[in-house]
Order: structure tokens, then C-alpha cells, then sequence
């Protein structure tokens, strides 16, 4: 019996990768989405434990960031779910 012998074309692997350049931009959008988001959540302590500080509880902390992270989150999974145009050849 006689063994085939591979040629070196058919032992190469094809590379792609998982997702389109568009999937990795709409991504990196949603990673600074979040990002701004979690920044903006910071702050608005106090030093002392004994003052309260009003500052944690303003619009920013409480609608903008939050806003933001789920804007973030919402663009993170349509960026994974996004099919780009099919290539026609």
C-alpha cells in the first residue's frame, strides 16, 4: 500500500480572522463607550467620613455614566453580532 504524500500547499493552514475590520472598530467604540463611562462614575467621595458630599449623587454619576456603560455594552454585542456584505466572487 502506498502512502499519499501531502504537498506543502494542502498541509498550509488557512489564517482568517473571526471577525471583519468593521467588527473590530464598532468594538474598540464600545471599549471607549464603557470606558468614559466608568470614569465619569469616579469620585464624589469624601475624605472626611463624618461630611456627607452632595457631589456624589449629581446628574453625572447618576444618568450620564450609567447611560454610557449601557451604551457600551449595547455596542459590544452588536459589534459582535454584525455580518458585514458578502464578497461576491
Amino acid at each position: 500500500m502506498a502512502k499519499e504524500i501531502k504537498t506543502s500547499e494542502e498541509n498550509k493552514k488557512q489564517f482568517s480572522f473571526v471577525f471583519e475590520k468593521i467588527n473590530y472598530i464598532i468594538m474598540i467604540v464600545g471599549i471607549v463607550l464603557l470606558a468614559l463611562g466608568y470614569i465619569l462614575l469616579t469620585g464624589g467621595g469624601s475624605d472626611d467620613p463624618n461630611v456627607f458630599n452632595e457631589a456624589m449623587f449629581n446628574g453625572r454619576r447618576l444618568y450620564l455614566a450609567p447611560i454610557l456603560i449601557i451604551l457600551g455594552l449595547i455596542t459590544e454585542i452588536v459589534a459582535i453580532m454584525y455580518k458585514g456584505k458578502e464578497k461576491n466572487n
